[in-house]
């Protein structure tokens, strides 16, 4: 049986057959995504809720524990992390590969949904969730400053007209928005004042709440006309809260300007943002797990123009960090080695077959074979990346034996002095045998790769899947397009007609093949020397395998350094960004670095106040001398310690994140335990040992169990005596030092807060404490006279 009979004495057919392939192929090539590395992501979702001025362990107990328990019931679900931190809880949710985020969505929101009646009833909002990991490197980041317009309306114009756009569009994970200047109405009280007047902060907080209300009020049907009844009872500024009239003493009203300052400010003081020097408002867009992500940045970039328009003139926008700059140039310098190995397997074929047409065969034959296996890895979903690339690249070796071996064995009858058309019919009924065995066997090969499992599994499956198409459809242009062509092009050339370049390289090769003879001689007469020698490249193979450094990635330069800080857990929020500018200056000051973004403040990111971000963008590679990011890393090491007070942690940036929480270092062990006592005291033991171990460096702990507190011991018999509720106790302490949202403000845009505290005096120490009241029966009491503090 002969395969390629069909095809041989049907040319025209082959030939629209492979045009065919050809324009299939070429317009899929066109369509496909372009990325650094198959999508090999878990699906990930991470749950954020924020409960300004809790503590850490309120937040555990009564935010993250209730969701904790829910979520683990949901299926599917393989790892459940959680950081509670003052004010945040951050929970982050990993799934099995094999399930549909879009199906995870659902069952976390049926969970949260199912948790709701255990949360907090004075949850400024609930949970929020999106389809992102935390782990993930932004894949573009936008700064927006102005010298003109104040920070908390460029917050506005942010949340309003840009994140909400950005978020709408495909594969948008994640559009948060860092440096925390939300705007809002602060009401700072005078608790002195307010004891004077026999009132307490409960008192200001319920006049704050009915004064500022937006609720239906119905409306009048007359005989013939309508009228929708509206009211003045929304308060929109801050200079309206001060004549509102909180009580009467003496028949004279009690004002709240009169016990307090009322400031159009920011909703959370205690975060900040900065572009290299400049204090600006940061958005970090992060892809969805499993989207492409030049797609979603080319999408996000097309949209730019339209935002930038809709801003009022004043407000830069800058793109600080674009993931897709170092991954569009690492596949342009693949697809270009793709190139190069297809010529030079082509030139190195007419080398030895010093013919003109005979290369003509197999230089068309290979690229036919890689255009063709563009069209499957579309209807595949794969995309253009480093691995499938590097597949297309190897198999540019393998496709072209198909080719050779049946040229070759058709050229063997045309010297025997068969016609073209005899030659290749009889040499392709001979070899199509053959090429299927080699094509089953090269397969064969790969079988392992394509049944590898979890993570590692999906990175190589791309690339084993590619290589196994284009082996597949070398077999088949070898089989059917390159006998037809070889009956039409191959012609027998007498020795007399053979150029001077044919015999000289004929010459060559005699020569070679002679020499190669004298040398296997040699070795068959030194048996026993050939196999030690043997034996001992066996051994050293073994013994390089076990010193040659492993992991799971190379390390990548993709022109993105990721920085922590963290200064010590008693930092306050101005000395923290003292601290941090302090990095900052060190960090601009390397001539490597093109620009950065910096962060401090506990966001739901940032877990804690005493810790910050930054992100470094390094100029292009030739333009930082081919100083790569961990040389950069190295550099900036020893300046960095300069800055007393507070500690950084760098890492490159990479394409592939198999982690779902942001880490300082790059290798993370976790210690769980039942009792938490025990864990407290075990793992800074664990810590200090690591950093005695020579080659581990940058060791730190997420544990922050050593920052200072204060501890309100109620004296229960004398506030029961007086009155006095534990309920009454937390309040006034929420009230006052909490940032305590009491009211909400509503827009046609958004909704802002009104925010209550005491002044800013009243806040440096436990001290101030001597200075609140709480309610009781007839008046008000002294909150000190019911407690005890504990440090």
């Amino acid at each position: 049986m002969n395969i390629s009979r069909t095809f041989i004495l049907r040319p025209v057919a082959t030939s629209l057959m492979m045009a065919g392939v050809v324009l299939i192929g070429v317009v899929a090539f066109r369509q496909l995504p372009v990325s650094a590395l198959p999508q090999v992501d878990y699906p990930t979702m991470q749950v954020q809720t924020f409960y300004p001025g809790a503590s850490p362990e309120v937040v555990t107990s009564s935010i993250t524990a209730p969701l904790e328990k829910q979520f683990g019931q949901v299926p599917g679900l393989t790892q459940m992390t959680s950081i509670s931190s003052f004010g945040s809880s951050l929970i982050t949710l990993q799934f099995s590969l094999d399930l549909s985020i879009d199906i995870a969505e659902q069952e976390v929101q049926a969970a949260i949904n199912a948790a709701q009646n255990l949360l907090p009833t004075n949850l400024p909002v609930p949970p929020i969730y999106s389809k992102t990991n935390p782990a993930d490197a932004p894949i573009l980041t936008l700064a927006l400053t102005s010298t003109t317009v104040p920070l908390p309306k460029i917050e506005e114009l942010a949340e309003t007209r840009m994140a909400q756009r950005i978020s709408q569009l495909k594969g948008v994970g994640l559009v948060s928005i860092s440096g925390g200047q939300r705007p809002a109405v602060r009401v700072r009280a005078n608790p002195t004042a307010l004891a004077s007047y026999g009132l307490s902060l409960e008192t200001l907080r319920t006049a704050l709440t009915s004064a500022n209300v937006n609720q239906a009020k119905g409306n009048f049907d007359g005989p013939d006309q309508a009228w929708t009844i509206n009211d003045n009872d929304q308060l929109q500024a801050g200079a309206q809260y001060g004549p509102i009239i909180i009580a009467y003493r003496n028949g004279a009203p009690v004002r709240i300007s009169d016990v307090a300052t009322v400031v159009d400010g920011v909703e959370n003081s205690k975060l900040a943002a900065w572009v290299n020097a400049d204090r600006a408002i940061v958005l970090n867009i992060q892809r969805q797990p499993g989207t492409n992500i030049i797609s979603v940045v080319d999408t996000v970039q097309a949209l730019l123009p339209q935002i930038k328009a809709s801003l009022p003139q004043g407000i830069n926008v800058d793109v600080i960090t674009d993931r897709t700059t170092t991954i569009r140039a690492s596949v342009k310098d693949v697809e270009f080695e793709l190139v190069l190995t297809i010529v030079l397997v082509v030139a190195v074929i007419f080398v030895f077959l010093r013919s003109a047409a005979a290369t003509i065969i197999p230089g068309i034959a290979v690229p036919l074979s890689l255009i063709g296996t563009f069209a499957v890895m579309y209807l595949l979903g794969y995309s253009l990346d480093n691995l499938s690339l590097m597949a297309l690249t190897i198999s540019t070796g393998f496709v072209v034996d198909d080719a050779i071996v049946m040229i070759e064995n058709i050229s063997r009858y045309l010297e025997m002095g068969d016609t073209p058309l005899e030659a290749a019919l009889k040499g392709s009924a001979e070899i199509g045998f053959t090429i299927v065995s080699l094509t089953v066997s090269l397969i064969a090969v790969l079988i392992p790769l394509l049944f590898m499992a979890d993570i590692v599994g999906r990175l190589f499956r791309e690339f084993a899947v590619t290589l196994a198409v284009t082996i597949i459809f070398s077999a088949f242009v070898s089989l059917t397009l390159t006998p037809m062509m070889a009956a039409r092009i191959l012609k027998h050339r007498p020795e007399s007609e053979q150029g001077r370049l044919y015999r000289w390289s004929e010459w060559c090769f005699v020569k070679t093949i002679e020499a190669y003879g004298r040398m296997v001689r040699v070795v068959l007469r030194h048996q026993t020397a050939m196999l030690l020698v043997a034996a001992g490249t066996l051994g050293l193979t073994i013994y390089l395998y076990e010193v040659v450094p492993k992991g799971f990635f190379p390390v990548q330069d993709t022109g993105a350094i990721l920085g922590i800080s963290q200064a010590p857990e008693t930092v306050s929020f101005s000395a923290m960004s003292h601290l941090q500018e302090g990095l900052v200056q060190v960090i601009r000051e390397d001539p490597a670095v093109e620009n950065l973004t910096s962060f401090i403040g506990a966001d739901g990111v940032n877990t804690t106040m005493n810790s910050g971000r930054i992100q470094i963008t390094l100029k292009p590679l030739e333009d930082r001398e081919g100083v790569s990011a961990v040389d950069v890393i190295r550099r900036l090491g020893p300046r960095l310690k300069r800055v007393s007070g507070i500690e950084l942690f760098l890492q490159p940036v990479q394409d592939l994140a198999v982690e779902d929480r942001i880490s300082r270092t790059q290798y993370q062990y976790a210690l769980d335990a039942p009792d938490k006592a025990l864990l407290d005291l075990l793992a800074p033991r664990l810590v200090e040992r690591m950093k005695q171990i020579p080659e581990l460096r940058d060791v730190a702990s997420d544990q922050q169990n050593n920052g200072l507190g204060i501890f309100v011991n109620i004296d229960r018999d004398t506030a029961g005596r007086l009155g006095i509720t534990p309920q009454n106790v937390d309040d006034a302490l929420y009230d006052s030092f909490g940032q305590r949202q009491v009211s909400t403000i509503y827009t046609q845009t958004n909704q802002f807060h009104v925010v209550l505290e005491v002044a800013s005096r009243y806040q440096l120490d436990a001290a101030a404490l001597q200075d609140l009241y709480v309610p009781t029966g007839a008046a008000s009491q002294n909150l000190a006279s019911t407690i005890a503090l504990a440090g």
